[in-house]
C-alpha cells in the first residue's frame, strides 16, 4: 500500500466557533492523499454553512437529523473510502505532520493501529501554549489486553498506569474498524472509550509515533461523570463500563480485570449519588459483587475527611449542596 487514502471524519453539532480552524488543520496535513468527511448532526447554528464553505473535491459535507456524535461518525464511516481513518472532533486540531508520521509508523500494516502524543490546551488559550505529558502508553505494545488493562487500572490498582487517550490520537486501518464494528449509538459519554476498546482488542497491537501531535481543547470538567447533569449521560457512562468489562472478559478471566472494574463501578456509583440514586445503587452493587475494597468516598480532601465520620453518602450530599450553592450564586 504505497499511497493509502486517509479519511478524516469530523462529526459536527453546533461547532461553528472552532470548525474553520479544525478543518484547516485537516487540510494542512502534509499527507496529500486524503478526504475530509464532515457530518453535520442537526446543527442549529452556522456550522453547516461554514462546513459548506470548505466543500470541494477533498472536503465532503453530509447532513443528518440530530442523532449524536456516534451516529455522525458511523455516517462518516459509511461515506468514507479511505484505507485508514482519522477521527477529529470539530473543536480539536492536528499538527501538519500527524497523519504522515503515523502512516510511516504503521508501514502498511492493517492489523495494528497507531497513537501519537497529545498536547492539552485550555479553551480560550492558544494551542501553541499547551502542554504534553510523557505517559506510559507512548510506546509500542503488541499485547492489546495488557494495554487496555493498564489503561483502565489507574494508580489505585496498578501504580504508574491509567490515564486518558484522546480520540484524535489514533490512526486506525479501516479494515480493523470493520472487524471491530461500528460506534455504539446508544452511548454518548465514553462512546470513544468503548469503541476503541473493541478496535484495540481486534488488533495485533499499538505502534507509537514519536512525531506529530493532536491538540485537545480542555473545558472545565469535560467528560467528568460528576459534571454530567442529565441522566442519559450518566447512563451512557455506566453502560460503557458494562460493555468494556464484557469485551475484556470475553478475552481473559484474569483477576486483575475484575479488580479494575470493581473500582470503576464503585467510583461511578459514588459520583452518581445523590442525583441518580438508582444508577448509583446498581454501580455500588456491581462494585461489591466484584469485590471492591478500596476507598469508599470519591472526591476532594474535605469530603474524604467528612466521610470518615458520616459515611460516603452524607459526604456526597454535602458536596451536592455545595455545588448547587455555587451555581445559584455564580
Amino acid at each position: 500500500m504505497n499511497n493509502p487514502l486517509v479519511s478524516i471524519i469530523i462529526p459536527l453539532h453546533n461547532g461553528s466557533k472552532y470548525l474553520a480552524e479544525t478543518v484547516q488543520s485537516a487540510l494542512n496535513q502534509t499527507w496529500q492523499h486524503k478526504e475530509i468527511i464532515i457530518v453535520d448532526d442537526g446543527s442549529t447554528d452556522s456550522s453547516l454553512q461554514i462546513a459548506k464553505s470548505f466543500e470541494n473535491e477533498i472536503v465532503k459535507v453530509f447532513t443528518q437529523k440530530n442523532k449524536g456524535a456516534a451516529a455522525a461518525r458511523n455516517a462518516g464511516l459509511k461515506e468514507s473510502k479511505g484505507d485508514y481513518v482519522q477521527f477529529l472532533d470539530a473543536d480539536d486540531l492536528l499538527s501538519p505532520d500527524k497523519i504522515k508520521a503515523q502512516l510511516a509508523c504503521l508501514n502498511g500494516s492493517v492489523t495494528h493501529l497507531t497513537i501519537c502524543k497529545t498536547v492539552h490546551f485550555n479553551d480560550g488559550e492558544s494551542y501553541l501554549n499547551g502542554s504534553q505529558s510523557d505517559d506510559w502508553f507512548y510506546a509500542d505494545n503488541n499485547n492489546p489486553l495488557d494495554f487496555l488493562t493498564k489503561l483502565y487500572a489507574g494508580e489505585e490498582v496498578l501504580p504508574g498506569y491509567g490515564g486518558m487517550i484522546t480520540i484524535h490520537s489514533w490512526l486506525a486501518p479501516k479494515k480493523l474498524i470493520d472487524k471491530a464494528g461500528s460506534w455504539n449509538e446508544k452511548l454518548s459519554l465514553d462512546d470513544d472509550g468503548e469503541f476503541f476498546c473493541r478496535v484495540i482488542l481486534a488488533s495485533e497491537g499499538i505502534k507509537f509515533s514519536d512525531r506529530g501531535f493532536n491538540y485537545y481543547r480542555k473545558y472545565n470538567n469535560r467528560k467528568s461523570l460528576s459534571a454530567q447533569k442529565n441522566k442519559k449521560a450518566v447512563e451512557s457512562a455506566v453502560l460503557a463500563i458494562d460493555l468494556k468489562l464484557e469485551h475484556l472478559k470475553a478475552v481473559s478471566q484474569n483477576e486483575i480485570i475484575t479488580r479494575v472494574f470493581a473500582k470503576h463501578y464503585w467510583w461511578a456509583g459514588v459520583m452518581a449519588y445523590p442525583q441518580f440514586k438508582s444508577i448509583s445503587a446498581y454501580c455500588i452493587k456491581k462494585g461489591k459483587q466484584l469485590g471492591y475494597t478500596g476507598e469508599k468516598y470519591v472526591g476532594g480532601r474535605s469530603g474524604h475527611a467528612l466521610s470518615a465520620f458520616t459515611g460516603w453518602k452524607t459526604a456526597r450530599w454535602m458536596a451536592y449542596y455545595r455545588e448547587l450553592f455555587k451555581r445559584e450564586w455564580a
